[in-house]
């Protein structure tokens, strides 16, 4: 049966999943780009780039855990890209350059519409304006039985979450302080929602934990 799944997704020690102030220039937020050191010097980031050599540690195992039988990803608009309101127009094709890293369909939730757009590599991008659950239903159907994989950013995940409508959920947690930006657990009863680590790992410049459903 096909999962939802949060892999890979970066927080600071004091919980925040993104810094402030995100737009063209910072697409991460102010400060953001830290929480991706443990991802940058992996392997799998460098192939990713065309580039030889990298990391082969624990946090290369776990990103590359994160793309393993993923037939759809959702995404929320600003992991898309900065633009906010209407479509001006269909100039923006996401942060990525013409392959983005997807290879699937990709089902952007968006409050105004705009038409699918193909990519290179296998990867189309669907807009959605139903909200989640049209969106992980329509994902979960692209899928063909394989996981649904949610990529942020923290506001869609805190969605999902309260809907409980997420399987599994690892975080890759950096000994960094943001100070501010956006918090992803902020008003969420983790517990009352029926999750539990079921799982955590060092690795090299994360702590990986898990979380899942109570049975």
């Amino acid at each position: 049966m096909s999962k939802l799944r949060v892999q890979s997704f970066a927080v600071s020690i004091d919980g925040y999943g993104a810094g402030p102030n995100q737009d063209l220039e910072h697409p991460l937020g102010i400060g953001g780009p830290e929480l991706m050191e443990w991802f940058f010097h992996t392997r799998l980031w460098r192939n990713m780039h065309g580039e030889e050599g990298g990391e082969a540690g624990v946090d290369n195992d776990m990103a590359e855990q994160g793309f393993a039988g993923i037939g759809a990803w959702i995404l929320g608009r600003n992991m898309f890209g900065p633009i906010r309101g209407p479509w001006p127009d269909d100039h923006w094709k996401g942060w990525w350059g013409d392959e983005p890293p997807y290879h699937t369909p990709v089902f952007v939730l968006t409050h105004h519409p705009r038409s699918p757009l193909k990519m290179a590599g296998g990867t189309e991008f669907h807009f959605v304006t139903e909200g989640i659950h049209a969106a992980l239903e329509q994902a979960t159907a692209a899928a063909g039985g394989r996981d649904v994989r949610l990529g942020g950013g923290a506001s869609t995940i805190r969605q999902y979450l309260r809907a409980g409508l997420i399987d599994e959920l690892h975080l890759a947690i950096r000994p960094v302080l943001l100070g501010s930006g956006e918090a992803l657990l902020h008003g969420l009863d983790m517990r009352a929602l029926g999750y539990e680590c079921t799982k955590y790992v060092a690795g090299e410049r994360a702590m990986h934990v898990f979380l899942g459903k109570r049975p």
